[in-house]
């Protein structure tokens, strides 16, 4: 299966599945240790946080699948 048919299987899963599927993808790419998995976690925090607050606004998650999609094409 070539990239494209990938992203496009990827992208007709169920949200909840399509967060596991990065998820997964980025501990490949992001091998790291506790100290800096720790930070990430605080990040993580601080920004649901803004986002809980009203501080910041998120991105529907299909806004940003597509926006990824039209850059592998």
């Amino acid at each position: 299966m070539n990239t494209p048919d990938l992203v496009n299987e990827a992208i007709s899963l169920p949200v909840e599945e399509r967060i596991r599927l990065v998820d997964a993808l980025l501990q490949t790419l992001n091998q790291s240790d506790a100290a800096n998995a720790q930070e990430w976690n605080e990040l993580a925090r601080r920004r649901l946080d803004d986002m809980d607050a009203g501080r910041v606004a998120g991105i529907p998650g299909e806004t940003v699948f597509e926006k990824a999609l039209s850059r592998v094409k």
